[in-house]
């Protein structure tokens, strides 16, 4: 179940918010527990099992590691387990396949790995569990001793299946105590109808453009076509999962939990680095928390600080996905980061904020290429069309495109930037009339589009939910 149907927004997310409002104080976390395993139950009813021990799993990792904390050696031990149990199950679903094609193309081998679907949301529940692990280890945190607390934590619907990677020192307290107040359930429900505007009104229309420009035979693209598909994918993925994370925050608040933002606003960035700041940025912090600086970060000197860095990057890169392609996208990256720690950061810094935002989004559209195309030859292939002077430059089909979509493209430009969240604050603050009739009647216009968009939905896809 995704958050962008009508299943959801108008059967299961009234019934959960219901029993949560008439549950008892003590029994508010069972509720949402429990409405967390029917949410992902419904769309995946045998990996169920596997959530479920993988919770169990470092619940009890994290007794014992806080049990023998006077151990160390003990500890250690359960901590290693618990590190290597998790990356584990996350390297048999996400990764055996492709080492075992792999070893069997460079040994000639006939390694065989059952095909099994990838588990939604794996890369981020596991990942909150091992960084709860960690933290119990470095005493950062206390275990949590009520297992359905901490099945909350790791289950919670909001966030499950598509992030924000939420720490578990950042809602520890809010586990134990939360209060919704009018005002918070309102914040709420406006940051997830935002969240759905951007996932159903501007990345499936958007979408759209990019599916049949990527449909299209590669010897009949041309460079209009490849840059207009790509810009329209750079759009999509945005709006996709910055809608969806939108979403999550949302209905963390609703339920009285507040997560840390996720993007803010990346595309306008004025280098690559800054880029990585402001997308997805959980990822980013808990990489840096968990690997780089674990790794030494920047404290022994320069050639240490780049490994470190492109050690992440790798990893980041993998994370995405078990394929080359994703392999390329994270040294892609790495590479442009490290550059830029050497000298191109302070080059860009002297440059007027047009030229460094321009420079910025090329790296960032040529790195989506990389991303989205899991065969390397496609990725070759439609860069050689998007940079090729020598192709064909536009067709009819191409310049039906640019003319049927303008105004889609510019209102993706445009709410990529801060701009309307100003405009719609400053009719809350400085224009009471807007902050009590206008804005309300701008959210309600919102719900509205996406859920007749959703009655005749035949594109609605959600892109993160492959990683």
């Amino acid at each position: 179940m995704v958050f962008s149907s009508l299943n959801f927004l108008f059967q299961f997310l009234p019934a959960a918010l219901l029993l949560y409002a008439i549950a008892p104080k003590k029994l508010k976390n069972t509720v949402l527990f429990a409405t967390s395993l029917v949410f992902y139950a419904w769309g995946e009813p045998v990996y169920i099992f596997l959530m479920v021990f993988s919770t169990f799993f470092d619940y009890v990792n994290g007794l014992l590691i806080e049990k023998y904390r006077h151990r160390k050696a003990v500890a250690r031990a359960v901590f290693i387990f618990s590190i290597i149990g998790n990356i584990a199950i996350l390297g048999f679903f996400k990764y055996a396949e492709f080492i075992a094609d792999n070893l069997n193309q460079l040994l000639d081998t006939e390694l065989h790995v059952a095909d099994l679907p990838l588990p939604i949301g794996i890369s981020f529940y596991t990942f909150q569990t091992m960084s709860y692990c960690i933290d119990v280890y470095l005493g950062k945190v206390s275990a949590q001793r009520n297992v359905i607390t901490f099945g909350t934590y790791v289950m919670m619907f909001p966030q499950l299946v598509a992030g924000p990677i939420v720490k578990y020192a950042d809602v520890a307290s809010q586990l134990v105590s939360r209060k919704v107040t009018l005002d918070k359930f309102g914040e709420g429900a406006e940051l997830f109808i935002r969240g759905l505007a951007k996932k159903v009104l501007l990345a499936n229309n958007i979408g759209m453009l990019w599916t049949s420009v990527k449909s299209t035979p590669p010897e009949d693209v041309t460079m209009l076509a490849a840059w207009l598909g790509i810009i329209a994918f750079t759009f999509q993925i945005y709006f996709d999962f910055s809608g969806y994370s939108d979403m999550a925050r949302g209905l963390g608040k609703m339920f009285g939990f507040d997560f840390k933002l996720n993007f803010n606003y990346p595309y306008t960035s004025k280098s690559v680095t800054e880029f990585w700041r402001r997308w997805h940025i959980s990822l980013g912090s808990w990489f840096r928390e968990y690997v780089y600086i674990p790794l030494g970060g920047n404290r022994r000197g320069l050639g240490n600080q780049l490994r470190n860095l492109l050690i992440v990057w790798l990893l980041t890169g993998l994370w995405h996905g078990a394929s080359w392609n994703f392999v390329l996208w994270g040294i892609y990256f790495g590479l442009l980061v490290t550059t830029e720690k050497l000298f191109l950061l302070n080059w860009l810094q002297r440059l007027p904020r047009l030229v460094a935002h321009l420079y910025t989004m090329l790296a960032v559209v040529v790195g989506w290429v990389v991303f989205e195309f899991v065969q390397l030859s496609s990725v070759w292939e439609f860069l050689g069309t998007m940079f090729n002077v020598t192709a064909e430059l536009a067709d009819r089909q191409a310049l039906y495109d640019l003319s049927t979509n303008a105004l889609l493209l510019v209102l993706c430009a445009v709410f990529a930037t801060p701009l309307p969240s100003r405009i719609i604050a400053w009719l809350q603050v400085k224009w009471r009339l807007g902050g009590i009739i206008v804005t309300p009647a701008f959210y309600a216009l919102a719900l509205v589009l996406a859920t007749a968009y959703l009655v005749d939905e035949t594109y609605n896809p959600f892109l993160y939910f492959r990683f």
